[in-house]
């Protein structure tokens, strides 16, 4: 919107400038065309007075050519034909004595964004090329590029381009990484800049002259350079490895990423340049910017997820700060969780706790979920904190908990007499859809350990008219029917009042038809619905094992250090799996089972066949349960030994050598001892449980008994992992007597 009495200060203006008197002082002159940029940047149109500010450009005064220039530049799209003739003042400071004059007026020639430009500017851009000054060397560079953007379309200028290759020797560091630049933006459509090996080699000797950001820019350049042998590659680490300890952190992080890639056959290296990073990653996730603070926070997540002990002994640097936005909590929350150890479980709960009574309903909830991921690993210490917290008799934080009991049921069956326990003492009931739909499913999974279930369940049926969510009704049908299959004498008349409602008067057609469903179950008879409604049992002597599997560094480092770990895009291969087990089984399976194979390994049973695994990405519990009451048994064989008597630590990293992974183990005194185990083999996924103490075997209690699973079948793949695992476990068995 423009001023009031606009017009007439532009008129003003113009009178001014226009006074010889006023062009004779140049201190007043000066102040004059500082005013046309003051009302320019406030808004004020004062195109008018171009062609007086192109002839005020004709100055020694180096400020007043920024100024005069700034105008032009900004009005040059308004007043194309009035720009065309400033053209030919600002060609003739490009050829001025002073530097500063030459590379300014080329800089803002490059910046008239108009049609017919490149005419004009292509000349001086080439003459700029090869001037003595570096600063007209820099921005002749980059008006290659912006010469480029104009036209598009056309055919590239080969000899353009082989002068941009030429002064990627440039002495001047700036103008080396200013040519870079320009050639990714010129070749885009060609793939980008090539990087071959005396470019990448001269780079690197250059690295120590680069500033922090130019270095960085050339170390994303040279991943595209792949060294032509070991030495080389020795040789190009060597001169980076002072680069990992930086102290900007985005030199390290930009160099750790270029050494995972080069280093991808070499574990111990990547191990190795990890540790050396983690010093500016732990720095970057107490820096004072909250945006660089998350992106550190984002890429040590990464780092856990092959280098889980990377951090161990930094726990505290991720306890939250007051004044610290939401997301950075939570972020520093998920990591806190996988940092837990028998040594810190105690100060990691104290701190998770103090968060669960924060204003924020969302932060408490999120501390409360991540209590209740480690609860599944040290329940009792975990049970007590989320009990407590339902003292405080606030909506939000009992609903959070009812949710982590059930969760927790689920996972860590051992805590059910102590969860139910809690639940029947607990008075106030959660008001939010996801809390209630926990406590049904509490109730009619477990009614017959909670001696008030029917009651408060009563209550939800009476309540049900002013109920607004359908998956509250839904769950309710289920859990009903649940309870009336343990406990009918209490539920049957309160279980026909709900069928009856959801079946005349609802309007949801979702709920009436599990109403239906529900209705026509019974009709079956008790023990068809038994079947039906009441899925598998969890083992109550089977532990889930802590933490999560490390993954192999090729798994991300594609997305380090880029915008995939902070938008979510760099999703964990456990996550892709679970939402592949809910899809059609065909889907399924491509997820599961991958191509690539790792290790090869012969198999005595056919000597002229070979057996090949792979770890891949690892199965969830939930994936692993369901395909194995999925699958029949394959084959089932008799070790004719008991199963090692080493720590089960130490059974587990011996498996991992061989490409075995270890999902979950009963405790080493338990009988009967259990261990689930799992791993692929040219496209088949084995499955295996391990088994010692059979009761209904007991001519072969001492023995370990092996049964096998297989999705596709593939016998050869069996007999090669069957004969494997034996060889793994005798060796064992010899070491621990």
């Amino acid at each position: 919107m423009p001023y009031f009495g606009s017009e007439e200060m532009v008129k003003e203006l113009k009178r001014a400038l226009s006074n010889p008197n006023v062009q004779a002082d140049r201190l007043r002159y000066k102040n004059y065309i500082t005013k046309v940029i003051r009302y320019m940047t406030q808004g004020l149109d004062v195109s008018a007075l171009f062609m007086d500010m192109v002839k005020a450009s004709a100055t020694v005064d180096i400020a007043q050519k920024k100024l005069v220039y700034l105008y032009m530049c900004t009005y040059a799209s308004d007043k194309p034909d009035l720009a065309l003739l400033a053209i030919n003042t600002l060609r003739k400071d490009c050829a001025d004595p002073n530097p500063m004059v030459r590379g300014l007026a080329l800089r803002n020639m490059c910046n008239f964004r108009m049609p017919g430009m490149t005419e004009y500017i292509e000349q001086p851009i080439v003459a700029g090329l090869r001037d003595k000054a570096s600063y007209v060397r820099r921005v002749a560079v980059l008006g290659c590029a912006k010469m480029h953007s104009l036209q598009p379309n056309t055919d590239i200028d080969g000899t353009i381009v082989n002068e941009l290759y030429a002064l990627l020797r440039d002495p001047d560091p700036v103008v080396v990484v200013n040519c870079l630049r320009a050639l990714e933006e010129i070749l885009k459509d060609e793939g980008g800049v090539v990087i071959n090996k005396p470019i990448a080699h001269h780079l690197l000797n250059r690295m120590k002259d680069l500033d922090s950001w130019a270095q960085s820019e050339v170390l994303t350049f040279l991943l595209r350079y792949r060294p032509r042998s070991d030495d080389e590659l020795f040789d190009i680490l060597s001169l980076l490895d002072s680069f990992l300890q930086s102290a900007h952190a985005h030199v390290a992080v930009a160099t750790l990423r270029l050494f995972l890639q080069l280093a991808s056959a070499h574990p111990a290296v990547q191990a190795d340049a990890l540790l050396c990073t983690s010093a500016p990653l732990l720095a970057t996730c107490g820096a004072a910017s909250r945006e660089l603070r998350f992106a550190g926070l984002c890429h040590v997540q990464q780092v856990m997820r092959s280098q889980p002990g990377l951090f161990g002994t930094h726990y505290k640097r991720f306890f939250c700060g007051y004044s610290e936005p939401t997301y950075i909590k939570f972020r520093k929350m998920e990591i806190l969780v996988e940092l837990v150890n028998d040594e810190n479980v105690a100060l990691v709960l104290e701190e998770l706790r103090s968060y669960c009574t924060d204003v924020s309903p969302e932060l408490a909830q999120a501390a409360i979920a991540a209590i209740g991921r480690i609860a599944q690993t040290y329940s009792e210490k975990c049970l007590d904190i989320l009990t407590g917290l339902l003292a405080l008799k606030q909506d939000h934080i009992t609903s959070a908990v009812i949710q982590m009991f059930r969760d927790l049921v689920w996972f860590c069956p051992q805590s059910t007499a102590a969860v139910c326990q809690t639940v029947e003492a607990c008075v106030d009931s959660p008001q939010d859809s996801e809390g209630k739909q926990a406590l049904l499913w509490l109730l009619g999974e477990h009614g017959d350990q909670i001696s008030s279930a029917p009651y408060v369940m009563e209550g939800y049926i009476d309540g049900l008219k002013t109920e607004l969510s359908s998956a509250v009704k839904m769950e309710l049908l289920t859990a009903s029917v649940k309870m009336f299959l343990c406990r009918p004498a209490e539920t049957q008349d309160m279980l026909g009042r709900l069928l009856h409602y959801c079946i005349e008067e609802e309007s949801d057609v979702c709920v009436r038809d599990r109403a239906l469903l529900c209705y026509r179950l019974l009709q079956r008879g008790v023990e068809e619905t038994r079947k039906v409604v009441t899925g598998p049992k969890s083992d109550p002597s089977m532990s889930v094992l802590t933490g999560r599997q490390e993954e192999p560094i090729s798994q991300w480092a594609s997305t380090f250090n880029t915008l995939g770990p902070l938008s979510g895009c760099d999703l964990c291969p456990q996550t892709a799996v679970i939402s592949a087990a809910d899809q059609p089984s065909s889907s399924a399976e491509k997820e599961l089972l991958p191509e690539s194979t790792d290790v090869t390994l012969s198999s005595p049973d056919d000597t002229e066949e070979e057996i090949s695994l792979s770890l891949g990405p690892p199965l969830s519990h939930e994936t692993f349960e369901k395909m194995w009451l999925d699958l029949e048994i394959l084959q089932r064989q008799t070790m004719g030994f008991p199963r090692p008597r080493t720590a089960l630590d130490t059974l587990q990293a011996a498996l991992q050598l061989v490409k075995i992974q270890t999902l979950a183990f009963t405790p080493g005194a338990t009988v009967p001892w259990k261990a689930y185990i799992y791993t692929r083999s040219t496209g088949t996924l084995i499955l295996a449980e391990l088994l010692q103490g059979d009761q209904h075997a007991p001519g072969i209690d001492e023995s370990l008994v092996v049964s096998v699973k297989q999705q596709p079948v593939n016998q050869h793949a069996i007999r090669g992992f069957v004969s494997i695992l034996k060889g793994v476990l005798q060796t064992l068995n010899v070491d621990s007597s």
